[in-house]
């Protein structure tokens, strides 16, 4: 039975149209030298009876209902919501990528867009535009508190960074969680309380039923008037409409925004001639394909060699 199912190839099932599937593949399948990788297009009907396992990137449900015996999938990204949803009441068994250098990455952006804040890079900008020379105040980091929402994999690599860095660090999450150096928080009020102290608000957190518009206008009142808002997380958490009104009162210094509810980001869309906002194209931390296969080679190793599932997604808390 084992060498039957090393046999069977293990697809890599993306949307219809993904540029980046045949890279996707390569590097899986050097991750993987056992096994053998493959398009989800180039499956036979009769391998497609047999698949077990599959890697997915936001694959078309369709396909893998085209696998009768497919037990469970290993996406490539760390946000599931969308795949969560697309499977609906589905038997599937989901796992997720935790990958170390994912978080690095995050860390990184992170550090360097809360420095582009911290330094006044965007009135520089602005100023640039008025062919205006006007040196601003120089305040340390220790005067500044730089808050995460979410303190999981990545928000413990980014708090890393942000301590380094001299800034005071506080974090919250959906447990009560005890980190070095941050203050942490929890529940409703430790909400409040730490939205009330932030100088630079980070939205690391997963999008998931309770996350779902969690910064709407009652919450972004709650930051100091001239703080700023970094969203790396998923767009849709951040109440759009109560964003652009706390920017146009000048409530809010600033955002740098990196996801949206629709992306590419409509060229209509108010954000991309707001002078206090930063666009970015959903780049904030990029999977990394080889480490990410070298971890899901990992799994499907064990999985082969001991029945051995990863840690699985809670498909009702959404991660």
């Amino acid at each position: 039975m084992k060498q039957e199912l090393l046999r069977t190839p293990v697809p890599f099932v993306a949307a219809s149209g993904y540029a980046q599937t045949h890279a996707w593949v390569h590097a899986l399948q050097q991750a993987m030298p056992d096994e053998r990788i493959v398009a989800f297009d180039e499956l036979s009907e009769l391998e497609k009876q047999l698949v077990t396992v599959a890697i997915v990137a936001n694959p078309d449900p369709a396909n893998l209902q085209q696998m009768p015996a497919l037990r469970w999938v290993h996406s490539v990204w760390a946000g599931v919501e969308r795949l969560v949803a697309d499977l609906g009441q589905s038997h599937l068994k989901i796992v997720r990528l935790v990958d170390p250098q994912l978080a690095e990455t995050m860390a990184e952006a992170v550090l360097a867009w809360t420095l582009f804040l911290h330094r006044n890079m965007p009135a520089y900008a602005q100023q640039q535009k008025c062919s205006q020379w006007l040196p601003l105040e120089y305040v340390r980091p220790q005067s500044k508190t730089v808050s995460l929402l979410g303190l999981g994999a990545l928000g413990e690599a980014a708090v890393k960074r942000l301590l380094a860095a001299g800034f005071q660090v506080c974090g919250w999450s959906r447990s009560q969680k005890h980190i070095a150096g941050v203050d942490c928080f929890s529940g409703e009020s430790g909400l409040s309380e730490m939205l009330a102290r932030t100088s630079i608000l980070v939205c690391l957190l997963p999008l998931t039923p309770d996350t779902k518009g969690l910064l709407n206008a009652a919450r972004l009142a709650q930051l100091p008037k001239g703080a700023s808002l970094i969203n790396f997380a998923r767009g849709a958490i951040v109440s759009d409409a109560d964003l652009q009104a706390a920017l146009d009162c000048r409530h809010l210094q600033h955002a740098v925004l990196d996801v949206f509810e629709t992306e590419p980001l409509p060229a209509a869309s108010w954000h991309w001639q707001h002078p206090q906002v930063t666009v970015l194209p959903h780049i904030s931390a990029p999977t990394d394909k080889q480490t990410a296969s070298a971890i899901v080679a990992g799994n499907i190793r064990r999985y082969r060699d001991e029945g051995r599932l990863p840690v699985l997604v809670d498909v009702g808390r959404g991660y």
